[in-house]
């Protein structure tokens, strides 16, 4: 195995997709590393969905190569899908079956006998649900359940298509903790989130897709370096009454920038800013 292809768990090399006459992804490239976390992402519509169906094999790529953890996918792979993990938005579940039910018969899927549903359970929080219909469950307990679906296997790559949609803060920052413990331990991460604040704590790196293809991909820091524009929120009094402004920063000195948009106001407060993921983003897809 070639040092690079030891490195890379996910390999995209040009593959393209068009449902009919629309071209849904265009030639996109790009890798994720063993132990590292990848935001995917982009607006409704953008590809993303067709990206991820064509890596774990549900489409086939009308052009390019995809390896997964070194092995080619076309198609169905039983190798390759022994070895990742899926958390799609379609939820996957059987309703009249329990929580427990469902994890043994996914389990049973990869040849696992005895999976360990317990502990899975305790994991998203529903080991006192575990034995209720699917059913009763709401659309959070849903969402954990198909976390730990997508864990049942012990996957060496997982795919999360909105992992935290539907939870309550309390849920959301335990599923965020499996994902930071999964990398850690060097499972590689495909993340899609709407979500630019998790994104930006969750990812090492981030891909902005949109119209299908990709059009930037780097660290959330290098990111906002490089296209951010860092501003300041001044409030002042003027003419009796306190008003509120904010001021870009960038190329210029910051004393003279905030002199000159005050004119001589008496200032009460300046906070600086420095720019969001969610304001590159916005920017890059529109």
């Amino acid at each position: 195995m070639s040092a690079t292809r030891d490195r890379f768990a996910i390999e995209v090399d040009g593959i393209s997709y068009s449902y009919g006459e629309t071209k849904a992804v265009q030639g996109i490239s790009f890798g994720v590393e063993r132990g590292e976390v990848l935001g995917f992402l982009g607006p409704n519509g953008a590809g993303k969905s067709t990206t991820i169906k064509m890596l774990t094999g549900q489409l086939v790529p009308a052009t390019g190569a995809i390896r997964i953890l070194g092995m080619p996918v076309r198609g169905h792979s039983p190798a390759v899908h022994a070895r990742i993990g899926v958390c799609f938005e379609e939820k996957n579940l059987y309703a009249q079956m329990s929580g427990e039910e469902n994890l043994r018969f996914f389990a049973s899927l990869f040849g696992i006998r005895r999976p360990d549903v317990r502990a899975l359970l305790e994991r998203v929080d529903l080991a006192d649900r575990g034995r209720d219909r699917v059913s009763t469950y709401s659309k959070g307990m849903r969402q954990r359940l198909m976390v730990a679906r997508a864990l049942v296997n012990d996957p060496d790559v997982l795919f999360l298509d909105e992992p935290t949609d539907g939870l309550d803060p309390v849920s959301a920052r335990a599923i965020r903790a499996i994902i930071e413990e999964r990398a850690k331990a060097g499972t590689a991460v495909l993340l899609t989130t709407h979500d630019m604040n998790e994104a930006d704590k969750l990812s090492d790196r981030v891909a902005f897709i949109n119209d299908g293809a990709i059009h930037a991909l780097d660290t959330p820091e290098h990111l906002k370096l490089l296209h951010g524009q860092r501003s300041a929120l001044v409030r002042i009094r003027q003419d009796g009454e306190t008003v509120e402004k904010r001021i870009a920063l960038d190329g210029g000195r910051f004393a003279d920038r905030i002199s000159a948009a005050v004119d001589g106001a008496e200032i009460v407060t300046i906070h600086t800013e420095e720019a969001s993921l969610e304001d590159i983003f916005v920017a890059m897809t529109g």
